[in-house]
């Protein structure tokens, strides 16, 4: 059976950013590097490998930035150029004309009202959904492991990563049906349960693929937990109507919302590289003795 090929990823890049202040008053979250790179590149690269040909920037004010990492920088490329520099760093960074599209999310309202707002650019075709601040490693990449499985079972699926029954109260959990390798059926999500009551040790986590009814079901969704519209109640309406999978991800997840978080990732990135492994790691081990 064939699906809707899955072209289009929605990227909620409008919040404030503002457990890394002062590093984010004049500067997106988004573009915190990851040793070289800024968490928005790794997305979009992990969507490109996926086979996503449109990406769907949701902003807010005071993220031109991100626009202007995705452009030609004319200035930057012909200095590069003259001087004999390859431009091999900014491969991925040129997005295909027509790739990128940016739309304002012009209040603070959840999740769910972010990906709403890409309604119009999403029309009626199935899309992901990445957040950057989920900062996923793995071969292939988190996106490609859950197109594959869409490819098999077609539907709305939402990544799942095992973790401790003390941490289920951080996350939204799966309640689970049956189970194939990877893919776990979703017959419930609950919302951050505390330890002891969750139905699994299955917690969702920043990478969904989703159906474009979920845009009607937004339409009306009400506010939820934090006075936000929240992506979560709207998927939980969905279950029962149409497939819904979880798909463990094969890889790390580092979360690069948290500071401790970002950090281990440019740690973790630092130690993989070839070019500057050796360095951070003897600087590392002096540190610890």
């Amino acid at each position: 059976m064939t699906f809707k090929p899955l072209r289009k990823a929605v990227f909620p890049v409008g919040g404030m950013g503002t457990r890394f202040l002062p590093a984010t008053k004049a500067m997106p979250k988004e573009m915190l590097p990851v040793v070289d790179r800024p968490l928005i590149q790794y997305a979009v690269d992990e969507a490109l490998e996926a086979g996503i040909e449109q990406m769907i920037f949701v902003t807010a004010r005071g993220k031109g930035a991100l626009e202007d990492h995705f452009d030609i920088a004319y200035e930057l490329e012909s200095t590069m150029q003259a001087r004999g520099k390859s431009l091999a760093a900014l491969e991925n960074t040129r997005l295909k004309p027509g790739s990128p599209a940016y739309v304002r999310q012009q209040e603070p309202m959840g999740l769910g009202h972010a990906v709403w707002c890409a309604r119009d650019i999403v029309g009626d075709e199935p899309f992901a959904v990445l957040l950057p601040d989920d900062f996923m490693v793995g071969k292939p990449g988190c996106l490609k492991q859950m197109v594959d499985a869409y490819n098999k079972v077609g539907g709305n699926l939402i990544c799942a990563m095992e973790v401790s029954d003390e941490a289920t109260e951080k996350y939204g959990i799966i309640t689970p049906g049956g189970q194939e390798g990877s893919l776990t059926e979703v017959k419930g999500l609950v919302e951050k349960p505390k330890a002891g009551t969750a139905p699994s040790n299955l917690a969702v986590i920043g990478r969904y693929v989703l159906q474009p009814e979920v845009m009607r079901v937004l339409e009306t969704q009400e506010k939820g937990a934090g006075g936000e519209i929240q992506l979560t109640d709207a998927m939980a309406k969905m279950i029962g109507n149409q497939p819904f999978h979880g798909v463990t991800f094969d890889g790390v997840r580092h979360d690069c919302g948290d500071k401790a978080g970002f950090i281990e990732a440019n740690i973790a990135m630092a130690f993989a590289r070839d070019d500057i492994g050796p360095k951070v790691k003897a600087y590392a081990a002096s540190l610890l003795g």
